[in-house]
């Protein structure tokens, strides 16, 4: 449920950003307003702002998807009141911590902007495959599910290696650590955690 009501506003804000209604350069991440005019709250706004139809469409789906098993396995792992508590805390820092790393790169960037939930549902995605290991990740092109303990691994090297070469629009550090925080956050709150995670993997 908590699931659907992020969803919900992430496409209600970005609806009004792509209609005109609210101003979306406002609410976007640019580090250099961050950082030089102390515009925090971009750290976190900006996750609401998409692109794009397709953009705000993938994300959404993937969080869906993942998002609703996270949910499941926080109210498991913490009870139900304050495991929600702890989804939605992961899921909203998620926004700030995936862009710590192109903050301080691109602070005296003025035309570095960025928008997109990605680093938070990397996050989730990250953490679900921590619960669920071998659960089967769909990859673009590929028609069979890859185990999460194998995509991961994978992801984040490809996240390294875009990211480095930098030849795309694409946040791919935001993507890689967001998915590190995504596995970092429940193994802080609860680190035997790892042991189920082991444990799924038959170790």
């Amino acid at each position: 449920m908590v699931t659907i009501i992020l969803m919900a506003i992430t496409c209600l804000v970005s609806l009004l950003c792509f209609t005109g209604t609210l101003n979306g350069n406002q609410l976007l991440f640019n580090a250099y307003s961050v950082w030089h005019r102390k515009e925090w709250y971009r750290m976190l706004t900006y996750g609401v702002v998409h692109g794009g139809w397709g953009h705000l469409l993938f994300n959404m789906l993937t969080l869906f998807f993942f998002g609703r098993v996270v949910e499941q396995y926080f109210q498991l792992a913490f009870g139900s009141t304050l495991g929600i508590s702890l989804y939605v805390i992961l899921y909203v820092t998620a926004f700030a911590v995936s862009a710590i790393w192109d903050l301080f790169k691109y602070k005296d960037d003025w035309n570095y902007n960025a928008v997109g939930a990605s680093g938070a549902v990397s996050a989730i995605l990250f953490a679900s495959i921590l619960f669920e290991p071998k659960m089967g990740i769909y990859i673009y092109l590929i028609p069979i599910p890859v185990p999460g303990y194998i995509f991961a691994p994978l992801y984040l090297l490809y996240c390294w290696y875009m990211a480095k070469r930098n030849m795309d629009n694409i946040g791919h550090s935001a993507h890689f650590w967001g998915a590190v925080y995504g596995l970092v956050f429940p193994l802080a709150c609860r680190p035997d955690i790892f042991r189920h995670f082991l444990q799924q993997l038959g170790l």
